[in-house]
């Protein structure tokens, strides 16, 4: 199971996203922060939910298209959350596409930048050879 923090700097590198796509996407916009959040956790649980059953469904498709009907999928979700919550609009599929591309671009780098900051783990314990202690039956 994942970790509660791990969960919230997941939604917190969504809202990150979405707060970066209404700023550089003509035709996204959100009214306060509480829509920001509701829109947040919606596309979070339809990311979680709706996004792999529709991925099996259009299976062939996405095949076809060489993986770039992904992004369609994931634009009909963002443009889904746009009508569905209140203070936060997507103006069109164009929008919608060019948000998701804005979410899929912040989570490769944030993700990233998160993993690359991570200590490494320490090394095993050696042995007093100088080899690690090993017990071979």
């Amino acid at each position: 199971m994942k970790s509660p923090f791990g969960l919230l700097l997941r939604w917190a590198i969504l809202a990150l996203g979405v707060v970066i796509a209404a700023h550089v996407i003509p035709g996204i916009y959100y009214r306060d922060a509480g829509s920001l959040i509701v829109a947040v956790l919606l596309l979070s649980l339809f990311n979680a939910i709706l996004r792999p059953i529709l991925i099996v469904f259009t299976l062939p498709f996405i095949l076809v298209t060489m993986g770039i009907g992904v992004f369609v999928i994931n634009a009909f979700l963002f443009y889904l959350v746009g009508r569905m919550v209140d203070g936060f609009v997507v103006s069109g599929f164009w929008p919608a596409l060019g948000g998701s591309l804005v979410l899929s671009l912040t989570n490769i780098i944030v993700s990233t930048l998160v993993r690359s900051s991570r200590l490494p783990p320490p090394p095993p314990p050696r042995g007093p050879g100088g080899g690690s202690e090993v017990i071979d039956i």
